[in-house]
């Protein structure tokens, strides 16, 4: 059984709460439950942090634990040099993923510095970024 591990930044725990206009209204803990469900073949972890640092250790120390990643970093993606120097530094392929399409918000979303680390990004299609994200790690190293 493939182990993947779903890493999310900051205020992504008030998905559902917060700009329901940009996020929906359904919270990301019921949405990551049902995916749990719907993929019963694989191992999936959940993990949150509004902390950069927190971030970095659980990707460090995950990342011998899983076979692939599902990042979506929040506002990280377009600051943290920290947490592309971690994902550089792992050996597991991790897909970026945003619930917005952050190409076609603010100047300041549309750059992510994680993306040239990551196997690949999915942005704009709402919680189902994650059920996408799954599909793509997974096929990242060949299931």
């Amino acid at each position: 059984m493939k182990k993947i591990a779903i890493i999310n930044g900051p205020n992504l725990n008030l998905v559902g709460k917060r700009e329901t206009s940009i996020y929906g209204d359904f919270s990301l803990e019921d949405y990551l439950t049902k995916l749990k469900e719907n993929f019963s073949d694989v191992d999936l972890s959940f993990y949150q942090s509004n902390i950069e640092g927190e971030i970095v250790n659980f990707i460090q120390t995950e990342s011998t634990r899983v076979d692939g990643i599902i990042l979506n970093a929040g506002g990280y993606s377009h600051t943290s040099v920290a947490i592309l120097d971690a994902i550089r530094a792992v050996n597991v392929p991790v897909v970026e993923v945003h619930i917005s399409n952050i190409y076609a918000r603010e100047p300041y979303r549309r750059v992510s510095l994680l993306s040239e680390a990551c196997v690949g990004v999915i942005a704009g299609f709402g919680l189902e970024v994650y059920r996408l994200g799954l599909l793509a790690v997974s096929r990242s190293f060949g299931t």
